[in-house]
């Protein structure tokens, strides 16, 4: 695969870090139209079938169906607003899989690395080492896509540019955790995506997270959001709020 060719099927090509400003530019005409888990299929490929497995093995139940309440919303965020993007869904589905990885407890124990920034190091190695064919690892600028848009899912900047495969799991996982940006899936969606797979309280579950990681690592990259701030956001996401 060519290097521009790469830059584009794996999502590395830039665009505004700022989601409002990026959701302002050129907006829609129409509504979002609904996307059911049915017409957002998650990807057979050997690679994705691994990093599957490997999410299961390895995350809280409710951590993994956030994660793939992450792809489905994101695919179809990007179908309504953003349909020139071309990375491959695979690359989003690793990037969605893998994107909490950091928070499980044994992780968050093992480092005193924030854990988005633990979480990237360990993608890229799950990504490119822990294969047991060719065709089960991936490609070096898909491993590195995947841990870039890792390491910055929490970096919510105004200024400057983020891989355009880091934007939309930004833009996914403040959806699922935060209810912002209401106006970019239909209300439909959320009812198939969350009834297939339940959230399980998922609010407190992260919120929970948040504060052990910030008493853990006072440090840490989640504080910029806010030590208390952050945790209150998530609790008080009222569009999720009936699926809980």
């Amino acid at each position: 695969m060519s290097s521009s060719a790469g830059i584009s099927v794996y999502g590395f090509t830039p665009v505004l870090s700022s989601a409002s400003t990026l959701l302002e530019t050129d907006p829609p005409s129409a509504a979002p139209v609904v996307f059911p888990v049915a017409q957002t299929p998650i990807p057979s490929t050997p690679l994705a079938q691994r990093i599957d497995a490997y999410a299961k093995a390895h995350l809280p139940t409710p951590t993994y169906n956030h994660s793939l309440r992450v792809y489905h919303y994101g695919i179809a965020i990007k179908r309504y607003r953003f349909p020139t993007w071309a990375f491959s869904d695979e690359t989003y589905f690793l990037a969605c899989l893998l994107h909490d990885i950091g928070t499980t407890e044994e992780n968050l124990n093992a480092t005193k690395m924030s854990f988005e920034f633990y979480g990237g190091f360990l993608a890229l190695d799950v990504l490119q080492h822990q294969g047991d064919s060719k065709n089960a690892t991936a490609p070096k600028d898909q491993a590195e896509s995947v841990a870039e848009a890792i390491i910055r899912h929490q970096d919510l900047c105004q200024k400057g540019k983020i891989t355009a495969v880091g934007q939309l799991l930004q833009l996914a996982t403040i959806f699922d955790n935060a209810g912002l940006y209401s106006d970019i899936v239909h209300p439909s969606t959320i009812e198939d995506v969350t009834k297939h797979f339940p959230r399980l309280q998922w609010s407190n579950c992260f919120a929970r997270t948040i504060e052990k990681e910030n008493k853990l690592k006072p440090w840490s990259h989640t504080s910029t959001l806010g030590e208390k701030d952050f945790s209150l956001m998530v609790l008080g996401n009222t569009l999720m709020a009936p699926y809980e």
